[in-house]
């Protein structure tokens, strides 16, 4: 099952989402609720990033099927106004995926008191995620030589 968690903010808009897992709906490549997730979040992201310019924070593990993106800090208004568009149409989006694919699909909100500490131990457990990436990286390829 792949889990949606969105991430209220203080201003009472979205902070960010995190998505995780597999959906298992159908063999790889012919998962059309992996693809749905897969469009509206990864598409979510680009509206984000290209088209309003906004520098979030994003990280993604493939292996994990882990994407998470959280908007940065000093947002102008009318930023912070697009982003909410672009966020409220994802999560409008995958509510309707979980509507029909309940099994497979699961969304949460999680308020702004408990998603402050929740946001900074992401951030925090993604450092330390690509720190070990690293020195995995670093030390498979000493031994390999």
């Amino acid at each position: 099952m792949v889990r949606l968690v969105f991430y209220r903010a203080k201003e009472g808009g979205w902070q960010g989402f995190r998505a995780h897992g597999h959906t298992n709906y159908a063999q790889h490549g012919e998962d059309i609720v992996c693809a749905a997730i897969s469009v509206l979040t990864q598409t979510a992201i680009l509206g984000l990033t290209r088209v309003i310019g906004i520098d979030c924070l994003v990280r993604v593990d493939e292996n994990e099927g882990l994407l998470l993106c959280i908007l940065p800090a000093g947002l102008t208004g009318e930023q912070w106004e697009q982003a909410q568009l672009v966020l409220n149409v994802l999560h409008v989006g995958v509510l309707a995926t979980e509507e029909g694919y309940g099994t497979h699909v699961n969304v949460k909100e999680v308020p702004y008191r408990e998603n402050k500490s929740a946001i900074i131990r992401l951030k925090k457990g993604w450092r330390k995620h690509e720190k070990r990436q690293r020195l995995c990286r670093a030390a498979f390829r000493c031994k390999k030589s």
